[in-house]
């Protein structure tokens, strides 16, 4: 991937502020909360809500870690559709510090929301912490694999690695993404951060995680994965 090399990532950290939640998607793995973040909390107006669903399913980069709420990327993704008339609700699904492991035990959270489409955005806090690249291919492929069988549409966004991780551990990461979407013929975005990584003000001052101005791109990104899944 050309965006590898100039991808370098720093340290993250619990957030119990107002701000959303984090997920390590950092070069300095660390312990991290593992408290749902707020954009998923489910509210009463949300119940009855009877729009069919698109879940934004990740980490601290779905939960829109260090900016305020609203402006995380499935908020963009929200206003994008609406623009474009499709009578969709977008739930943001990302918590901080989430492995491809807790995707899966996340798996039936998902499914009580009954979703049309899924975006799944998972692997970036297994890399940093060096797991196993077969076991997070492993957790990754349940989570498509499940939501497929069920009938749930999926769309899967990618992440890469800071160069000092390795060449060899880097392309079996990378190609991860690669072999799933081919495997269950899904439409994949290879790196979430298209067009906002390494951008002056798409970025915040961690170089992990985007702005809300990066959000609105990364929003961009997503929306023509996820269109032609959708009935107006």
């Amino acid at each position: 991937m050309s965006l590898l090399v100039a991808l370098s990532l720093s340290g993250c950290r619990g957030d119990k502020t107002a701000k959303q939640a984090e997920v390590t998607d950092s070069s300095q793995p660390v312990a991290e909360s593992e408290a749902p973040d707020p954009a998923s909390r489910p509210s009463s107006a949300a119940a009855n809500d009877g729009r069919p669903v698109i879940v934004c399913f990740g980490d601290s980069l779905t939960a829109g870690y260090g900016t305020d709420l609203g402006q995380s990327y499935p908020d963009y993704l929200q206003t994008d559709l609406n623009a474009e008339g499709y009578n969709y609700r977008v739930v943001n699904e990302g918590i901080s510090g989430n492995t491809t492991k807790d995707g899966v035990e996340r798996l039936n959270r998902v499914f009580a929301l009954n979703p049309a489409v899924v975006v799944v955005e998972f692997g970036g806090n297994d890399g940093l912490r060096g797991l196993r690249i077969e076991d997070s291919r492993t957790n990754l492929d349940k989570i498509v694999g499940t939501l497929k069988a069920s009938g749930t549409k999926v769309v899967l966004a990618g992440i890469t690695l800071p160069p000092d991780y390795g060449p060899d551990y880097i392309k079996q990461f990378n190609d991860t993404y690669a072999t799933l979407a081919a495997k269950y013929h899904v439409p994949i975005l290879p790196f979430l951060l298209k067009d906002v990584f390494g951008v002056d003000g798409m970025m915040q001052a961690d170089r992990t995680h985007a702005t809300s101005a990066g959000n609105r791109i990364v929003a961009k990104n997503v929306l023509p994965l996820v269109t032609p899944l959708l009935k107006k």
